[in-house]
């Protein structure tokens, strides 16, 4: 494998691979802190492919390198063919452990599409077992489309995918918008799937999605582990208030990060806007209002 190191301009990168990736934001801002402090550390991967220059491995340096206004990004540049290409970018990130295993999914579906391979095959290239290689072809396969451009989108995990896989494609999104609603973990994201599997009838499956609060909120290691019952009557009143704050928090977060935000004419932002100011406000009145709970909280732990 004939492999030379070169300057290449960022914008010469042919990105067809990218969407064989998933966006982690926090993982690019902090290859993006690493660059502005000490530059580039590792070239990236690329193949000459049809005159250009095809991207392997290197997404988020440079999507880095864009923002800091580098001209060029360091590259190592090989001469392989496309299904080379692949089967590198998942060895690339074996070490670091980087790919989601949606990413391993996508990669491994693109690498069986136009080839005679088979699942067994296919695990011998890639050098996985063919369970491995069946688990996550399973994964992509059962997934509703709707929930496989969430995930793209970085709604949803490869997490919360294996748990909605475990319902017909039918009722995925209903339980898929719960989740991203309230921000659900994937242990929750389960246990809300095991109840709604549970649920005798449609009517009960979608009185668990309007008022999915039971398996929210009363979880096994939840900090709120005494029974309702016990509380004082204003200990009952103070939690039920919380926890309306809390749901529809959950809630306004969900919509302020929809990619539409984006796309808001200026009259929304003007009828939204004193009402965000007002919200601002009142958030920084609940973190002083808060705090003696906070504070007698942290007592004993501190001791």
């Amino acid at each position: 494998m004939k492999v030379q190191i070169e300057d290449i301009r960022i914008e010469s990168f042919d990105l067809s691979l990218m969407e064989l990736r998933l966006r982690n934001e926090t993982r690019a801002l902090q290859v993006e802190r690493s660059m502005k402090v000490h530059g580039q550390l590792q070239p990236v991967v690329a193949r000459v492919h049809e005159g250009g220059i095809q991207l392997i491995d290197g997404y988020k340096r440079l999507s880095a390198a864009e923002v800091l206004v580098m001209d060029t990004l360091q590259c190592r540049l090989l001469r392989i063919d496309e299904s080379q290409a692949k089967v590198m970018l998942l060895s690339y990130n074996r070490t670091s452990q980087s790919m989601e295993v949606w990413e391993e999914a996508m990669i491994l579906k693109s690498l069986l599409e136009g080839s005679d391979l088979d699942q067994r095959g296919l695990a011998k290239i890639v050098g996985h077992s063919p369970s491995w290689v069946s688990r996550r072809l399973s994964l992509i396969s059962k997934v509703d489309e709707e929930i496989t451009m969430d995930i793209r989108m970085g709604m949803l995990s490869s997490r919360h995918a294996r748990a909605l896989m475990r319902l017909p494609r039918g009722n995925q999104s209903g339980v898929a918008r719960v989740i991203k609603q309230h921000g659900l973990s994937s242990r929750l994201s389960n246990r809300l799937v095991d109840n709604y599997l549970e649920a005798e009838s449609e009517e009960a499956q979608q009185r668990l999605l309007d008022n999915p609060d039971e398996v929210i909120w009363y979880e096994e290691d939840s900090m709120h582990n005494d029974p309702i019952t016990m509380l004082s009557s204003y200990g009952k009143e103070l939690l039920s208030g919380v926890t309306q704050i809390w749901k529809t928090m959950k809630g306004v977060l969900f919509l302020l990060n929809d990619q539409r935000i984006g796309e808001l004419e200026s009259y929304d932002q003007e009828a939204v806007y004193e009402i965000i100011v007002e919200l601002d406000q009142m958030a920084k009145k609940l973190i002083d209002a808060t705090s003696p709970i906070l504070t007698k909280k942290s007592t004993p732990d501190e001791r």
